[in-house]
Order: structure tokens, then sequence, then C-alpha cells
């Protein structure tokens, strides 16, 4: 047998089980690393989060990425080049990371990648008749596990698609292993780039289970900063926003875009909601020039209240239940208060209650992918009307 294969085989017999959960969002924002121990698999999952860095991306690395990122017209060598880098940087900065963590390398059994997004396809936003859904991730997995020299599972998002769905959100995997309870209705919040919740009811049913996404979380907020307020990533502690108006013409032109009438599940990306999608909501609004602080307050009251429209639609009548936030839109906190004001009777309750950071959630949620992909059984999951039967995601390198 292969000295490779026969250690996956080995490592997947183990008790118990060390892999780091690897996420690079939309958001550019840096290299979330979560380093994760495992016992057990699908419903016997037990997971014990060791430790957690985002390891911030320099002004260089976020400059290279948007030069590919979300654009329908790029540089093919640039693309090119930047797959293997990436992949190497992510490899450089978990060798970092565990050596800050006093980690030997070859105590951890396996990495799992996200990689960097920079494009996605769903059909519906496509619209070519011969072409199914898409994503595309970069940052390549072999050169991650040369680097480290550990196996790395990579690549996750196209088996999904292979089987049908939209290649994200994927979060409903691990919110259906990790946080279903049997008497407390949770809503699992993620506010990154693009925001998405997983539903998950109290009877743990996996058919009952939602999980989709909204639309823009921090996006058009980022995109905005970055074009208008020099030298500034995001709108720190809101304070561009805090000190605007919301112009409720422009709100409601942001809102006539028809991928809110779609039925869930669905997914997006910046491919729709970015510069372009602002400007012409003002075109269509015809509102005067309206001050840069106004637009930013907008679109923070945009992102809230397409979260509680999603919600409302959801969430059965009367039905009482509690909201567990992640990503980067936590720590908005004009965005969370309209969401608190807006849902008064729903309880927000912090995901450290749970045992995981919640910056760290979705590189844990990878973590948790790969934990299936080697121990799992297999489950299947109703999206668009189809099931997906026993997804075992991720592509296997090996590090020689």
């Amino acid at each position: 047998m292969n000295k490779n294969i026969e250690q996956l085989y080995s490592i997947a017999q183990k008790e118990e089980r060390l892999i780091i959960g690897l996420m690079s969002g939309t958001s550019l924002d840096g290299l979330d690393i979560a380093l994760c121990k495992f016992s057990g698999a699908g419903k016997h999952t037990n997971l014990t989060l060791l430790q957690f860095e985002t390891v911030a991306y320099t002004a260089e690395f976020k400059t290279m990425v948007r030069e590919v990122f979300s654009k329908k017209l790029v540089d093919l060598e640039k693309l090119c080049l930047l797959n293997g880098w990436i992949g190497k940087q992510h490899g450089i900065m978990v060798n970092m990371c565990l050596e800050r963590w006093q980690i030997d390398r070859n105590k951890v059994d396996i990495i799992a990648s996200h990689g960097q997004t920079i494009y996605h396809a769903p059909k519906r936003l496509h619209q070519q008749a011969q072409f199914d859904n898409a994503t595309l991730q970069i940052g390549d997995g072999d050169h991650l596990a040369v680097e480290t020299g550990i196996i790395t599972l990579s690549d996750f998002r196209q088996k999904h698609i292979a089987a049908g769905g939209e290649g994200a959100p994927l979060a409903i995997y691990g919110d259906y292993l990790l946080f279903t309870h049997p008497t407390e209705i949770r809503v699992m919040l993620n506010i990154g780039g693009i925001a998405n919740f997983t539903y998950l009811p109290a009877n743990g049913h996996l058919e009952d289970v939602l999980c989709t996404d909204i639309g823009a979380g921090n996006t058009l907020m980022d995109a905005y900063i970055r074009k208008y307020f020099l030298n500034k990533y995001y709108d720190d502690d809101a304070i561009i926003a805090k000190q605007g108006q919301v112009n409720e013409t422009l709100l409601t032109k942001l809102k006539e875009e028809t991928f809110f009438a779609q039925a869930f599940p669905k997914s997006t990306g910046p491919e729709l909601f970015n510069l372009d999608y602002i400007e012409k909501a003002k075109v269509s609004a015809g509102v005067k020039p309206l001050s840069h602080y106004d637009v930013m307050a907008t679109l923070n009251q945009f992102s809230a209240d397409m979260i509680v429209d999603a919600l409302n639609h959801t969430i059965k009548p009367k039905e009482t239940y509690t909201i567990y936030a992640s990503g980067g839109g936590i720590h908005n906190p004009l965005l969370m208060a309209h969401l608190q004001t807006q849902l008064p009777t729903v309880q927000f309750r912090d995901l450290r209650d749970l045992g995981i950071h919640p910056d760290a959630k979705e590189a844990v949620l990878f973590a948790v992918l790969a934990n299936e992909t080697l121990c799992g059984n297999g489950f299947s999951s109703k999206e668009n009307q189809s099931t997906i039967q026993k997804l075992s995601m991720g592509k296997i390198s090996f590090p020689f």
C-alpha cells in the first residue's frame, strides 16, 4: 500500500484526530486558522476548539487577490500564478501559528482548506442554458500540503455542485452536526461578506433544516468604504454609518433585486452585490447626490432589513428561537442594533456559549467536513427540491 494512503487510513481509524480548518472569506480580512480535536463522526461528532487565530492579510496580498476577484475578465496568467502562491502563503501562515502555539506539525493529522473564492456562478446568476452551477476557489491544496508537510483536504465545494447543489452555503452540515438541540430552535446566523443562516429545528430532523444565503452582509459596505475612504477596508465600529441618515428611496431600490423573491435555499456573492449594484440603485432611485455617510447608513440598514426579512419568511408564527451569530458583521454595532430592534422577542446569544469562538466558526465547519470525509458514513440533505445523498467532500493532497 502507498505509504500516504496507509497514513490516511491510519488517521481515519484513530479515536481522536487533530484537524486544522482554514477559511478565507470574500471580505479578505485574513486567514482564519482553527485547530480542532475530534472524536467520532456524524451525530456522534465531538469537537474541541484548541486554538484559533486570524492571520491578517497584507495590503499587497489583498490587492493581488482583488485583481482576479469576482470579475468576469481577468489576467489569466495572474490567476494561474495566484493559485499555487496562495496555497503556499496559507501554508506559511499555518506553520507560523503552529510555532506560536508550540505544536509539533507531526501531531496534526489533516488540514481542511476552503481556499479563496474568486468567483461564484450559480445558474440563477449566469443564466447560460448549457452550463450548470459553478464556483471557483484558488489556493492549491498540493502547495499547502508540501509547505506544511500535512495531508490536506481542499476544494470542498465542487462535490456539492457535482451532486446538484450550488456549492454554497455548506454550513448546513457542520451546523446540523454540532449545534442541533433537542428543545431549542436555533438559527445559526453568519454575517460575512454574504449573509447566510441555518435554521435548526428542535426535532433534530435533517429534512426540516434549512440553510441558505440571504444576500449582502458586509460586502456592499466594505466595497463602498474601499472606494471612497482612503486606506480603509471596512467601517470600523460603524463610525461612518452612524454619522449618516438612511435614505428611504435608495433603500427601497436596493431591495427590488429579483434575487430576494427567489425561493430558499439559494446562494449568491459579490458577483451580484457590488459597487455597480449600488450605483444602479442610486440611478433608479433618482436621488440627489448623497453623502458617503448617508449611503453607508443606508447600506447598513439594507443588510439588516434583508436578514430580518429572510428570517421572518422562514420562522413559523409564534415560534420561539435563538440566534447565534458569527462572522465579521457581529462586530458592527449598528448592524447588530438594527437586528435586535427589529427582532425584539428573539434572544441573541454568543456562540462561545456553544464552545466555539464566533470568528472561528467557518474555519471549524470546514474541519468538520474533513472529519466527515475521513470517518463519516454520509448523510443526505434536501436542497433545491432534490436530495443530495451522502456527500463526502474535499480533494486529498499528500505532502510528498
